[in-house]
């Protein structure tokens, strides 16, 4: 028998296949159905509700029959006029105060797939148990032939343009000498990341022209996912070629953005906790005393240093946006290490890829003004907080089941020792509520080991972390090798 797609905390996300294990449009009509229910059980009928769509196969196809089943159902929907990015949906959501936005989307994921996810009022993603009571509503509706659909007109790009208009007010610094490379992944930020980088006056942009354009076949990449091994390489060819201050990479819905910065060996890419430290830095510097600054459980443990040091209140959150824009009062900015970054949560209440260029291309130009680069202040840290180093490995696995015995053993069984230091397990599963989660961490007194399963694939991930002291900036090579050394000690773990 065949499972239909599960309805999760951030919507649908699937092969294009027909049936109801994958993203099709009888799928999108039947979930459409069952989330207009849903808002209307909550006394939110007849609000406004936002539906953008990225350039993927059928997303647009797709977006049409979400906005006219809405429209059937009593909403004032408010189809966005061509493909966009998700914050702008995000950002919509917010702007319009929507009852809900719906964005097909698969961001990152192979061509293959297609996606359709939700926000719920105030512009973030839904939490638990909304995702399980619209699984119920959607369960309720008949077949898609019989549901209700009315013609829809797509605004005017009047919400894009107030979009780049707030983007435009997040730099601080008066410097704006600092050339760009910058990539879209074949994805629908190009546009709106230069004409977002304009607005803000950075000029002196240069573009991937083989990757700029939207093409739902990715065709110069194996996987269209900044991350990836090989995916950034035209990106940071560009760079060395055009002489640029900073590469910048969104990923294909441009809600994710990666750094990548001249160093003396060549071009690098930045990790995702690397750049995460930087942003909550140069955000906190300009922000209110006590502001607050969120990262995930899997996250490195840097920014709750600096926030301490800098005045400022640090949240450790569950992983995933939907608890990091709930982190607290006062958030000004929060990451999650796979290179999402959210630095105008009052905005948009979830990552967003184009808007974290901004303030990169801002801190960037801040320190050349100063004859320094974003490794420097990688250093600073490394002298005032210790050289943080961390590393992501996943074990696949063949079925579910093997990962939840493994998980098992590691409860019954945890390690005593990590990279010669003694250990100390928590265990989230054992917490109440909301912050409960099958998560293990093992920390020792410098090094930590977090251990989850994926929530998209047969895989357990680990999540490793190493703190080397450094005693001068002469020390920083010794530290760096020695923090290498241990970092594969832990690795030896993960099997």
């Amino acid at each position: 028998m065949v499972s239909p797609l599960q309805f999760g905390t951030a919507g649908l996300r699937g092969p294009m296949i027909d049936g109801p294990d994958g993203m099709n449009l009888d799928v999108v009509v039947r979930t459409t159905a069952g989330l207009a229910a849903w808002l209307r059980d909550r006394c939110l009928g007849g609000g406004v509700v936002v539906v953008g769509h990225d350039a993927r196969h059928n997303s647009a196809e797709f977006a049409t029959a979400t906005a006219e089943v809405l429209a059937a159902a009593g909403f004032a929907v408010k189809a966005l006029p061509k493909p966009l990015p998700t914050p702008v949906t995000a950002f919509a959501v917010r702007a319009l105060d929507a009852v809900a936005g719906v964005q097909i989307t698969a961001s990152h994921n192979p061509a293959s797939d297609n996606g359709y996810k939700v926000y719920v009022s105030g512009g973030a993603q839904l939490l638990a148990p909304a995702d399980t009571e619209i699984e119920g509503a959607i369960a309720q509706v008949g077949e898609a032939a019989g549901v209700d659909r009315t013609d829809v007109a797509p605004v005017d790009d009047a919400l894009l343009r107030r979009y780049l208009a707030r983007a435009a007010t997040l730099p601080r610094s008066p410097k704006r000498s600092v050339r760009i490379a910058l990539t879209a992944m074949h994805g629908v930020g190009g546009d709106t990341a230069v004409a977002a980088l304009q607005a803000a006056g950075f000029t002196d942009i240069h573009t991937v022209a083989a990757q700029f354009d939207p093409d739902p076949d990715f065709p110069t990449v194996a996987f269209p996912n900044p991350e990836e091994p090989g995916a950034a390489d035209l990106l940071l060819e560009l760079a060395k070629e055009v002489g640029a201050d900073v590469a910048i990479a969104l990923d294909p819905d441009a809600d994710r953005c990666a750094v990548g910065v001249p160093s003396p060996d060549g071009w690098r890419m930045l990790t995702g906790d690397e750049t995460g430290a930087l942003l909550g830095d140069y955000v906190l510097a300009g922000a209110k005393a006590d502001a607050l600054a969120a990262s995930t459980v899997v996250s490195s443990r840097l920014l709750a240093k600096i926030a301490a040091a800098r005045g400022a209140r640090h949240a450790e959150t569950l992983t995933g946006f939907k608890w990091l824009v709930r982190a607290g009062s006062g958030l000004v900015y929060a990451y999650e290490e796979a290179i999402g970054h959210c630095v105008d949560p009052n905005a948009v209440r979830d990552k967003d890829g184009i808007t974290a260029a901004i303030v990169v291309a801002d801190l960037v130009a801040a320190l050349a003004a100063q004859g320094r680069g974003l490794l420097d202040v990688l250093d600073d840290y490394a002298l005032e907080f210790g050289l943080h180093a961390g590393v992501g490995v996943s074990q696949r696995f063949a079925a579910v089941s093997d990962i939840a015995a493994t998980m098992a053993r590691l409860r019954a069984e945890p390690p005593k020792i990590l990279a010669g230091e003694s250990v100390s397990t928590i265990d989230l599963l054992e917490r109440r509520g909301q912050l409960r989660s099958d998560t293990l961490i093992y920390e020792t007194a410098t090094a930590r080991v977090v251990v989850r399963p994926s929530g998209t694939e047969p895989k357990l991930k680990f999540y490793l972390e190493v703190v080397e002291p450094v005693a001068t900036r002469d020390d920083l090579p010794r530290a760096r090798t020695q923090a290498q050394r241990r970092l594969a000690e832990l690795r030896a773990f993960t099997g």
